[in-house]
């Protein structure tokens, strides 16, 4: 495999996760909105059981994609296995 093509795919796997991590954190910001101030989504979702549950999903998916997508950009740049696969 020529040298070019291995660092096009590290800096598109490096990109890609760099997207899975701003999507992870954004994710966070949402979720801890809703968490600290839920009078504004109580309109949109009627029983607060399942607007709190929500919340907190949403902010445990996102942690979780912002460290998978730390951890893969950290794996790209370092062309580290056991980072890409975690």
């Amino acid at each position: 495999v020529p040298m070019g093509v291995l660092s096009c795919m590290k800096y598109l796997m490096f990109i890609f996760n760099v997207l899975v991590f701003a999507g992870g954190t954004c994710l966070v910001g949402v979720g801890l909105w809703v968490a600290v101030d839920p009078a504004g989504f109580q309109d949109i979702v009627a029983a607060k059981a399942v607007l709190s549950a929500g919340a907190y999903l949403l902010l445990a998916v996102g942690i979780a994609l912002a460290l998978l997508g730390f951890l893969g950009c950290c794996g790209a740049l370092r062309r580290s296995r056991p980072l890409l696969l975690g």
